[in-house]
Parts: C-alpha cells; sequence; structure tokens
C-alpha cells in the first residue's frame, strides 16, 4: 500500500482525523502535503480493493493505485468538489486500471497472491474452499459485460447506493438498477452451474 507518514499526520495542528471531504480539502488547502496525506490514508484500501478486483493481482494493484494517487495529487488543486472526493478517486481509478488491463491484456499472469476470501461456504451441500469461491465467483463475473460487471462491483463490494453510481458512471439509476439484477441473475445461473 502507498505509505503516508503518520508522524506527519499526527503532528498537524489538530490530532484527529478529518472526517468528510469538505474537512480533508480545508487541511489540503491549508497545508497540502498533509492534506493529501489524509485523503491518501482515508481512502486507500477502498481504491486498491477497487482495482485489485479487475487485475486480480497484488502487484498490479499497488502499481495502477500508485498510478492513481500521482494522478491525484496533479488534478486536486483543480477538483471541484460537485461530487465526492471518493467518487472522483473512483472514476480515475476505474480509468487507469482499464487502461493497464488494456496494455497488459497480451500478457497472462498467474496470481500467486492468498485468497481474498478467508472461510469456506456450502452452497447447496456442497463444500468450497476460500480459493474455490474466489475463483467461482471471478468466473462469474468474467462472464458478464463490462458495464453489468462495474455495477455489480461498486454495489456489491463498494457498497454503493445507486445513486452514488450515477454520477461515477454518469448512467440513470433506473438502467443502473437493471445492469445489478441482470449481472445478480447471471451470476447465480453461472455458480449454479458449477
Amino acid at each position: 500500500m502507498l505509505k503516508t507518514s503518520d508522524e506527519n499526520i499526527e503532528s498537524g495542528s489538530e490530532t484527529s482525523f478529518p472526517e468528510s471531504d469538505k474537512e480533508l480539502l480545508a487541511k489540503y488547502r491549508e497545508n497540502p502535503n498533509l492534506g493529501f496525506q489524509l485523503i491518501v490514508k482515508k481512502y486507500q484500501e477502498r481504491v486498491y480493493w477497487q482495482i485489485r478486483r479487475l487485475t486480480k493481482n497484488h502487484q498490479d494493484s499497488e502499481d495502477v493505485m500508485q498510478q492513481v494517487f500521482i494522478k491525484a495529487w496533479k488534478g486536486l488543486e483543480n477538483f471541484r468538489a460537485d461530487s465526492a472526493i471518493y467518487t472522483w478517486l473512483y472514476r480515475i481509478a476505474f480509468n487507469e486500471t482499464h487502461t493497464f488491463l488494456s496494455r497488459e491484456s497480451k500478457r497472462k499472469t498467474t496470481d500467486l497472491d492468498p485468497p481474498v476470501f478467508e472461510n469456506s461456504i456450502s452452497i447447496e451441500g456442497k463444500e468450497y474452499s476460500a480459493g474455490e469461491i474466489e475463483y467461482l465467483l471471478n468466473q462469474a463475473m468474467d462472464i458478464l459485460p463490462e458495464k453489468q460487471r462495474l455495477v455489480f462491483e461498486l454495489k456489491y463490494f463498494e457498497d454503493l447506493k445507486f445513486k452514488e453510481i450515477s454520477e461515477i458512471t454518469g448512467t440513470s439509476v433506473g438502467a443502473l438498477k437493471t445492469s445489478y439484477h441482470l449481472a445478480v441473475k447471471k451470476i447465480e445461473e453461472k455458480l449454479k452451474a458449477a
């Protein structure tokens, strides 16, 4: 993960961590380095997992995340706050991830990272290990059209509301709900067939 200097954050004028985007942006305007460190600290884990679900590889996710925060650093002074900081970061991460994947599409890699899921689960009487669960879900998600996959990931993994997803994607809430339900149905069918 990106390293932030906790000493710098803790030695700031206030010891409490800013919670709202408004507070984070005010900190950034006061002290750009400290403000940006606070933004990274607050959002880096969510950005990492968003990227990881697409790259399926820790090292690639780290590389893409680095690019995301470099772009965010360069663009933060022009951030208009029309949307939430995470929405803005998500859009940067989405674009950077797709750029990375299109460059790397010819090179197939094997992920040696441990599985994302830690528990086993029983589905219709069959026991699945954590690795099998992750593999089956990834396989099911791979069959989805890009738009359905994106909506599913944002709703299921990020737990975003359809209104927030609409801001990120520029798609109507009704269309997003349809895409999400179609994605869920296709994933369920694929998992039942496994």
